[in-house]
Order: C-alpha cells, then structure tokens, then sequence
C-alpha cells in the first residue's frame, strides 16, 4: 500500500456493509457495546481477530500489543493500558470470556529469544516483552540443545500461558473464575496454514480446534 487511499475506501465498503445493508446493526451500536468476549491479540498485522473470526462491530471487546502479553496485577503509579481494559471489559461489560491469541512467527517472542543471544532490543519492547520471560526460560531449559526456531515456537506458547496465569492475579478475575461467571481460553493461530489450536488444561497441550486450510503446509 503506497498511500492511504486504500483505507478511505476501506471505510466506505465498511458503511455499505455494516450500514447500508444492516441498518438495524447500526442502531443496535449507537445504543452501546455489549460483548460477550475479551480477546487480547498481537499487534501483528496479519492477525487481526475480528478478521480472523469473522466477528461483526460489537461481538468483540479487543486489546492488542507486543506479543499479545499480559502482565500481572499492580498497583500504583504508571500507566496501565492492558489492566484497564481488563478492568473495563470484565467489571463494566461483563464479558464472559477471555481469549488470549498468540500466533507462530511472533516478533515480540522472537525479540525475546533473541535477546539470549545477544540481540538488543528497543527500549520500551525489552521490558515489555519480558514479561514473557518465565516462557523463555523454561523454554530454554526443556528444549536445551533444541534450534533457535523451535525454540521460539514453543515459547510463543508458553508465553500464552504466562498470560493466563497473570490473569488470575487481578483479584475480580479470580473471583469471576472460580465462581463460573467467567472462562480463560488460550489460543494459537498458525500464520502459514490458519489452524488454530486452543490449550486444554487438561491434558496441558495445545490441540487442534480448526484444522489447516485445505493442503496449507503445516507449521506448527
């Protein structure tokens, strides 16, 4: 894209579609959001989750950063961009579930495991991706000997769980979970082939949900 005509046109379609063809959409949105879900994706422009899941305006609640992180209850001075939202989501919208998307080629979790070997990062993404850091190391300490990319790989899983786990610190989505009012999902988006697998805490593996398009070489 050379210049940004594609995005005004883009807005157009978007008004013909969810607009003109679905006036009662609009009327229902002006009113207020009422989604059912948080989804707390990367920033990577491949992955966009309302394209992914092909989610109408209003289905989804989204946060999107570095590496689709999530780091653990604080409180205190600073800004809390990703706390808030949780905040806002969970105790104000009443979302139901929360979805923690993490994607193989993931240049945040790539940064990190690079950063072993020497590579620097910039600096705001060196401490946030670190919040992945208990992903890497066990990471480093299972799959010692293993190449860079597998190694990566696997992290970019073991980074969803961190996620999860640092959900449960903050105090009203701990309570919401173990009252039943509120699910934790993981999941991991393969870019090359569009499987997506979700962790079942049961069996503590990521397993196959949507199985990969047609003949599309799989990755993961």
């Amino acid at each position: 894209m050379s210049d940004i005509s594609k995005l005004f046109s883009g807005i157009a379609r978007f008004q013909q579609l969810h607009y003109g063809e679905n006036p009662e959409l609009a009327d229902r949105l002006k009113s207020g959001q009422r989604p059912n879900a948080l989804l707390i994706g990367c920033s990577d422009s491949r992955v966009d989750p309302a394209l992914l899941t092909d989610c109408a305006p209003g289905d989804l609640f989204m946060v999107r950063n570095v590496a689709n992180l999530v780091p653990p209850y604080e409180q205190g001075l600073g800004y809390h961009g990703v706390s808030s939202a949780l905040e806002y989501a969970v105790c104000f919208l009443d979302v139901k579930h929360i979805i923690v998307m993490g994607h193989s080629g993931c240049g945040g979790i790539g940064g990190l495991m690079g950063a072993t070997q020497g590579k620097e990062l910039g600096e705001f993404i060196g401490k946030w991706v670190n919040i992945a850091a208990p992903a890497r190391d066990k990471v480093l300490k299972e799959l010692a000997g293993k190449s860079l990319e597998e190694q990566t790989r696997a992290c970019e899983k073991e980074a969803i769980l961190v996620s999860l786990q640092n959900l449960l610190t903050f105090p009203w989505i701990e309570e919401r979970v173990k009252e039943g009012e509120l699910t934790l999902h993981g999941w991991y988006y393969n870019i090359a082939s569009g499987q997506l697998k979700y962790y079942n805490a049961l069996t503590d593996k990521f397993e196959v949900q949507v199985a990969s398009y047609k003949n599309a070489v799989e990755n993961s």
